[in-house]
């Protein structure tokens, strides 16, 4: 059966309080696993160009304008510290759910293998960076779930034989948000398939405009993780609300995984006219939207060396 993740993401707006809710409530709401994010706001790198952005003669975006200080500001507010790693930790172990989380810098790595968690993940923008994927691989986590959102096909390659002595999820996902349903490309899940035995999909789709319809047809594909984001404040109350699942849509997913794939497919076919759009291509180029949000988020966050000097995810230095 399908295991549900609830990424809470940035959804508890740097109240501790509000995470612990969100805990409760993911676990009455039937995930399986509770997922967390290790950014800090001390490792978000100053990239002087994202500051103004650029565009063409004709206007077309060339650079995303995400001005530092700014998106510093945003972040700093929902920094989560060491200790509240380990109370998230031991909520996670009252309520009967898996803690996970992600990874976004090298630095951190040391800190989060002290949480004894056996599964973490590795966001879409972090599936090229491979010196991390190889500390990853010599890390006492278990099992490694990768994001393929916005990575080629060689990248993908590359890092499902680093991890190779690992239990692997490669996991669909298109790095848009929220991701318009002609956009989804669920084919894709096949390709990933064909190079590792676990797949999983994390859905980005607008929830005011599509409720759970893609995370739907995702599950007719056999897929082994389904990822929503998951909010119990009001959609307009925080960055991720317009993708993120309150706790009745949650539960009503955690339903739907549950049925045989035979009540999946015939529901498919009278309540989800949209699936063969979203069937899309199991091999595809990444579109210009995609490209862009890998050029910002590809180095958005970064480690620092006894000197004070940025060393991204992929460089082969030592930190």
């Amino acid at each position: 059966m399908t295991k549900i993740i609830a990424e809470l993401c940035q959804n508890h707006n740097g109240d501790f309080s509000i995470l612990k809710e969100m805990v409760h409530a993911a676990s009455e709401s039937g995930a399986a696993i509770v997922k967390i994010q290790s950014m800090l706001s001390k490792d978000l790198t100053h990239r002087p160009r994202f500051d103004f952005g650029d565009k063409d003669s004709l206007g077309k975006i060339k650079t995303i304008k995400r001005p530092f200080k700014t998106e510093y500001d945003r972040l700093k507010k929902l920094d989560l510290d060491d200790s509240m790693h380990y109370e998230f930790i031991e909520l996670c172990k009252k309520y009967k759910v898996i803690a996970m989380t992600t990874i976004f810098s090298r630095s951190r790595l040391k800190f989060l293998e002290t949480l004894n968690m056996d599964i973490i993940k590795v966001s879409s923008f972090d599936c090229s960076s491979h010196v991390l994927i190889k500390e990853l691989a010599d890390s006492k986590f278990k099992e490694i779930i990768v994001s393929t959102g916005c990575s080629f096909d060689d990248e993908i390659i590359k890092t499902t034989k680093i991890l190779k002595k690992k239990k692997l999820t490669l996991m669909h996902c298109i790095s848009i948000y929220p991701t318009p349903l002609n956009q989804i490309n669920l084919n894709r899940i096949n390709f990933l398939r064909s190079l590792c035995g676990s797949v999983g999909f994390s859905d980005h789709t607008n929830v005011s405009e599509h409720t759970i319809e893609a995370s739907i047809s995702a599950l007719f594909y056999g897929i082994d993780y389904l990822e929503r984001h998951f909010t119990i404040l009001p959609q307009d109350q925080t960055k991720d609300g317009p993708v993120s699942l309150n706790p009745e849509q949650f539960k009503q997913l955690v339903r739907f995984s549950k049925i045989s794939k035979k009540d999946l497919q015939d529901y498919i076919e009278d309540k989800v006219p949209n699936f063969e759009l979203m069937k899309g291509k199991e091999k595809r180029k990444l579109s210009d939207i995609e490209l862009l949000n890998r050029d910002y988020y590809r180095g958005r966050f970064a480690s620092k060396d006894k000197e004070g000097n940025w060393i991204y995810n992929w460089e082969d230095i030592t930190i």
